[in-house]
């Protein structure tokens, strides 16, 4: 199976436990005999979205971005890590996803959807306990980055 793990972490410190879990998710898929390409947006130069004419227009800023959508129609899985950032999904790892699954990459009228056939999982980490988080947040983070993915998937098929 092709197997994407983005790593959403946006510092590029070794030492984040984000990195660490996105080598051992990578080091165990190719011990089953897996393909496995990753993606760290860390390394990427990702500029923000301004407009909605902006996402719209299908532009892509740079080829890096490019080389992410193509990962994406290559993987049959794709597995996104990602540290739980005041509550919620860090901005530059949103900026990425604004991106590259911009409505004419995603959506085409002329054709199924890219994501169709694929299965997701998302790996969030957090420094704070479960149950603060539940309380205090409502978990509202992964109960969103949850029901995008699966709607993106759904509305794919």
């Amino acid at each position: 199976m092709n197997i994407l793990i983005i790593d959403g972490h946006p510092d590029v410190t070794p030492e984040r436990f984000c990195h660490a879990l996105t080598a051992a998710y990578k080091k165990g898929a190719e011990s089953m005999e897996h393909t496995v390409k990753v993606i760290k947006i860390a390394e990427l130069d990702i500029p923000y979205l301004r407009s909605a004419a902006e996402s719209k227009s299908g532009i892509l800023p740079n080829k890096a971005l490019e080389e992410a959508q193509q990962a994406i129609t290559w993987a049959k899985h794709i597995v996104i890590i990602y540290p739980l950032w005041l509550g919620d999904i860090p901005a530059y790892l949103k900026a990425f996803l604004e991106h590259v699954l911009s409505p004419g990459f995603v959506f085409d009228e002329n054709k199924l959807g890219t994501l169709q056939g694929k299965s997701a999982r998302i790996i969030v980490t957090m420094g704070m306990p479960a149950i603060f988080y539940r309380w205090y947040f409502w978990s509202h983070s992964l109960i969103a980055s949850s029901e995008i993915f699966y709607n993106l998937l759904a509305l794919s098929q």
